[in-house]
Parts: C-alpha cells; sequence; structure tokens
C-alpha cells in the first residue's frame, strides 16, 4: 500500500488534450509548472489520495517492451529527471491519438514527478499521470463593504480524481509496478485510459491470484456447478462460506488443498479443475496453483459473495456459517426452510 505522508512534488507538466474524434484540439503548455509550498501539498493530496488498493499493474507490449510508448516516456523520465517536460508532450500527444470515442471528455493531463513515496515499506519516486475531464460548479461569497457578493465558478473538485496512473520506479525490466484509478465510469469508451493509452496488465502476484481464484470459484460454484449437478441453494452458500473460511484462516493457497477441504468431493473438484482451466484459456489469464493469500484481495471479494438464498418476493434468508442448521422441506402449504438457533437477537 501507498503512504505519503512524506511525499512532494518535484516537477509537473501540464497540457490540455482534447477529443480528437471531436475535432478538439490538443493545446501543449511552453513550461513546466512552477507552484508553491501549500498547493504542491493540496496536490499530492488530490492526487495520491485515491490510490489505497493493492492492485498493482505493469506495462507490456506483445512484441517488444519498448515498443509501449508510455514505458519508454517513463523509462526516460526516471533517467533523467530534467526530461521530464519532453515527455510530457509526448504523452499528451499520445493520449490525443487515442481519444477516438466520442464520449471520452478533453480535459487537463498532467506529468507529475514525485519523491520520498513509501510503497510496500520501500522509498521510491514515482511518476504520475493523470486526466481531469468531468468539472464542478462552486460558490463564491467576496466581502463589499457591508455587503456580499456570490457568484459560480467552475473547477476540478481536489478531492475527486477522474483517471489516474502512479508508475513506481520498481521493476523496470518487467514493466514497473503501477497503480491505476479511473472513477469516471466502466463502459467500452472509458477503456481507452487502461488499455489504449497505457497498455497494462495485472500483475501475477499474491493479489492477483487471490482475487482471481476466489472470482472463478464464485462463478462456478453459482452458474457451472448447478448444471452439473443436483444441488442445493443450500450447499451452494455452504461451499462459498467454507471458501471464505479457507481463506480467511490460511496464509498460503495451495489448489489440492482448497478443493479437498472446502469442495471435497472428487467428481466437483474434477469439473471445477477443468472450468478453471477453461476460464484462465478463455479470458487469457493465469493463476498459479500455489501462491501467498491477500488479505486485502480476500477482503474485496468477500463482499461481492452473496450467501444468501431468494425466497420468491417474501424472504431471503442469509447462511454465515453452519447449513446443517438449516432443512429444506415441503408440505401441502408449499415449500419451506426450518431453520434452527440458540439465541435470538
Amino acid at each position: 500500500m501507498l503512504y505519503s505522508e512524506s511525499t512532494f512534488i518535484e516537477n509537473i507538466s501540464l497540457h490540455i488534450v482534447g477529443n480528437r474524434l471531436n475535432e478538439e484540439n490538443i493545446r501543449l503548455s511552453n513550461k513546466l509548472l512552477h507552484i508553491n509550498i501549500e498547493l504542491n501539498r493540496i496536490l499530492v493530496h488530490h492526487f495520491l489520495s485515491t490510490f489505497k488498493n493493492n492492485e498493482y499493474f505493469n506495462f507490456y507490449h506483445d512484441i517488444d517492451i519498448e515498443m509501449n510508448e508510455v514505458y519508454t516516456c517513463v523509462k526516460n523520465i526516471f533517467e533523467n529527471k530534467d526530461v521530464l517536460y519532453t515527455q510530457s508532450i509526448n504523452l499528451a500527444k499520445h493520449l490525443y491519438r487515442q481519444c477516438m470515442h466520442p464520449q471520452i471528455k478533453g480535459g487537463e493531463f498532467y506529468t507529475v514527478y514525485f519523491k520520498n513515496c513509501i510503497l510496500e515499506g520501500e522509498v521510491v519516486d514515482a511518476i504520475g499521470l493523470f486526466k481531469s475531464e468531468n468539472k464542478d460548479t462552486f460558490l463564491k461569497v467576496t466581502t463589499l463593504k457591508n455587503d456580499f457578493k456570490i457568484e459560480t465558478i467552475e473547477g476540478v473538485n481536489i478531492n475527486k480524481l477522474d483517471k489516474g496512473c502512479l508508475i513506481y520506479n520498481k521493476k523496470q525490466k518487467s514493466g514497473y509496478v503501477v497503480s491505476v484509478v479511473d472513477n469516471t465510469n466502466k463502459s467500452i469508451e472509458a477503456q481507452y485510459w487502461l488499455d489504449d493509452f497505457l497498455h497494462i496488465q495485472q500483475q501475477n502476484d499474491g493479489y492477483h491470484n487471490t482475487q482471481n481464484i476466489l472470482s472463478i470459484y464464485k462463478k462456478f460454484i453459482n452458474k457451472e456447478l448447478p448444471k452439473h449437478f443436483d444441488i442445493s441453494k443450500t450447499d451452494q452458500v455452504d461451499l462459498l462460506n467454507k471458501s471464505v473460511a479457507y481463506f480467511k484462516d490460511n496464509e498460503k493457497f495451495n489448489i489440492e488443498k482448497f478443493t479437498n477441504e472446502v469442495i471435497c468431493q472428487s467428481e466437483i473438484i474434477d469439473t471445477f479443475k477443468q472450468y478453471k482451466s477453461s476460464f484462465q484459456q478463455d479470458y487469457d489469464i493465469k493463476i498459479a496453483d500455489d501462491f501467498t493469500i491477500s488479505e486485502s484481495a480476500v477482503k474485496k471479494q468477500v463482499r461481492s459473495i452473496k450467501r444468501v438464498i431468494k425466497l420468491d418476493k417474501n424472504f431471503d434468508i442469509y447462511i454465515h456459517g453452519n447449513s446443517e442448521l438449516i432443512e429444506r422441506g415441503e408440505d401441502n402449504k408449499g415449500k419451506y426452510y426450518k431453520v434452527y438457533y440458540n439465541e435470538e437477537s
């Protein structure tokens, strides 16, 4: 995780990048921005406060990493900070070439050199690329002798970051360590920032593996398993609960230990492994069979696991533990669930 209490901006460049398809212009500044100490502090908060998770990426290219435009520009800046302004122009022009969807908004594009970033306990320099696409309306009140004047001002909310990318000066040969933020939207046109401009992929680390194996397992239990086996909703929820317990109770993931302890039945284990293999091939992702479990990835994925049985539009039954305390049956009134408990609160 990033800690930025002692971080400050050493250099910063600003350009305006419009939508090329809509024939909007690109406006390049003549020099670096000069900011005072107070503005430096405010901008550090604006740019970095949104980077809170442990999900990391790296630059890549199908032929040669050096052909990734952003990677090459960033590498040149890390090697010589004096070229930040020149490389910021190259980055702005590259971004402009990617703005080829009518819904992409133009805005301010910043290239920033940060000192004293602390990542996983290590002090590193970082380069930030940020784009502001949305404007808010603010009220400005001024005093005129014994009277007041109120007017509206359009500007960027310093507590909101639209698009951002932090490149840490680590693992340069494998495409650096990269964090990203995209708070605008998740539609197809928004992917130009991640795919077309940055051209990044998830790092194959504990966070990546934990997130993906839990996501695959959840899809398997909810959608694939009922296609092959006669399984009740209660048993599905029980399998989800067991998986959550496994990831919370263990520091390491092992595919054999996980399937034997959580799934147990050999036929379902074989079906899950086949599904996992097909999923990796279809979506071109790799998940290790052994890895260190990421606690932050578990917390994020558990929030999306719905351990609930929905009954028509009348009731929802949430199962957090022992599924043996709930029974399913049917009588002349219809289908029912019987729930056993010790205390009522």
